[in-house]
């Protein structure tokens, strides 16, 4: 049997089993609106507010501003990161503007934001 692993978790997350977040889904939806209105942003030991971590689903996160990833699984070779990224890269970040990891691992680019880190980004 086939399983679909969900791309905004990291590709770590079985649709179905503990993941409410496909892509464009009206579970996507009001998971969103669930986890913004309940959601308390954790504080990381390695990583400030301000880095952005790049899956290697190449989707950009923020620290402690999502549940789909822990610190702990935020490891090298698997995902790359942007201490101090320049202002704006977060907001520019899309497929036609990557951004590229510079720790971590280096390979790792991300194409697009992670929509849960911008909701309770936009709420926080």
């Amino acid at each position: 049997m086939e399983v679909e692993r969900c791309d905004e978790c990291g590709g770590k997350i079985v649709i179905g089993l503990g993941c409410e977040c496909p892509p464009g889904s009206s579970a996507s939806a009001s998971a969103t609106l669930r986890s913004v209105s309940t959601f308390v942003r954790t504080e990381w030991r390695a990583h400030p507010e301000d880095t952005i971590l790049i899956s290697p689903a190449q989707c950009a996160h923020r620290p402690g501003w999502c549940d789909h990833m822990t610190e702990d699984d935020v490891q090298p070779p698997r995902w790359g990161w942007i201490p101090n990224p320049p202002p704006g890269l977060w907001e520019r970040l899309s497929s036609a503007s990557p951004a590229t990891a510079t720790a971590g691992n280096p390979r790792r680019r991300a194409v697009r934001r992670c929509t849960t880190c911008e909701a309770n980004l936009a709420q926080g």
